[in-house]
């Protein structure tokens, strides 16, 4: 029976096994190291690109993927699908949204609904896995492109970088500009806002504290109810278990999983950056 398809992009970082067994088609962005260009999660894997990077005195651009690579991917997969649902990554960060809807304008094969998310990475992760689970579930395009609209809406993202460094070059820091100067030991928590854009929420001193900081917010998005959580970290798995565990013991998870931070991502926040992008169950 044919069913609908998910399209989505590289910064959502799914696993190789989930892809897979979900059908789903990974758009890649693209990082430019110089006159070298990888696809994000094809031609480097996280930790390779963290290896580089605190080495290397370049600090690498980044690229959406053109509107022609988003038609491919959705005429690769329209053969014997009703539908196909592209949850991306937020347009407040990144021009893939509009490579998406460009090539939405030109394909006429299946119907085609694309979700800005306003999210990337585990927020990201977690709609599309709300998304295979409502297809699962037998609904219809337009009330999965609700699902995936609902959980975005509903998702927060915070996350703790060891330095502005890398934000600050790439010109996403929003209001996190205030921070710029700030001592070393400080560690700036920062967000995604309703318009999926990097703001400032506070600084805390020590990751430590950082750390606990993160799970304080969970506990206040929770309030009491079950929760979906991804984490992200960049070059700092050890960190990332630790929180895991303390979330574990704080919140009702109903789901909790650790994602590398895709390449294209960590160049923009620098390794050492520990995350979590949480919605609870109404």
């Amino acid at each position: 029976m044919p069913e609908i398809k998910i399209v989505t992009d590289s910064t959502a970082n799914l696993s190789l096994e989930f892809i897979n067994n979900h059908g789903i088609k990974v758009v890649p962005l693209n990082i430019h190291w110089g006159e070298e260009t990888s696809k994000d999660g094809v031609d480097i894997t996280p930790a390779q690109f963290y290896a580089r990077l605190i080495k290397s005195d370049e600090i690498p651009k980044t690229s959406q993927p053109s509107m022609q690579e988003f038609l491919n991917a959705y005429q690769e997969i329209a053969p014997g699908c009703e539908a196909i649902i592209a949850p991306i990554i937020s347009s407040g960060i990144s021009g893939t949204f509009d490579s998406a809807t460009s090539a939405q304008s030109e394909f006429t094969e299946v119907p085609l609904e694309v979700v800005d998310t306003k999210e990337t990475a585990a927020g990201l992760a977690l709609v599309v896995i709300a998304v295979v689970k409502a297809i699962q579930e037998g609904k219809s395009l337009a009330e999965v492109k609700a699902v995936a609209e609902d959980v975005s809406s509903r998702v927060r993202f915070y996350f703790m970088v060891d330095t502005l460094e890398y934000l600050h070059k790439g010109g996403r820091i929003g209001g996190g500009r205030r921070f710029l100067g700030s001592a070393l030991n400080i560690k700036p928590i920062l967000y995604l806002d309703d318009d999926g854009k990097i703001e400032a929420l506070e600084q805390v001193r020590t990751k430590k504290k950082a750390l606990a900081r993160l799970v304080d917010l969970a506990v206040q998005e929770a309030a009491g109810r079950p929760v979906h959580i991804g984490i992200i970290h960049a070059d700092a798995l050890a960190d990332a278990e630790e929180f895991k565990s303390q979330l574990a013991e704080a919140v009702d998870c109903k789901y909790l999983e650790i994602y590398d931070l895709s390449p294209v991502i960590g160049v923009h926040v620098g390794p050492g950056t520990v995350g979590i992008a949480i919605y609870a169950e109404v």
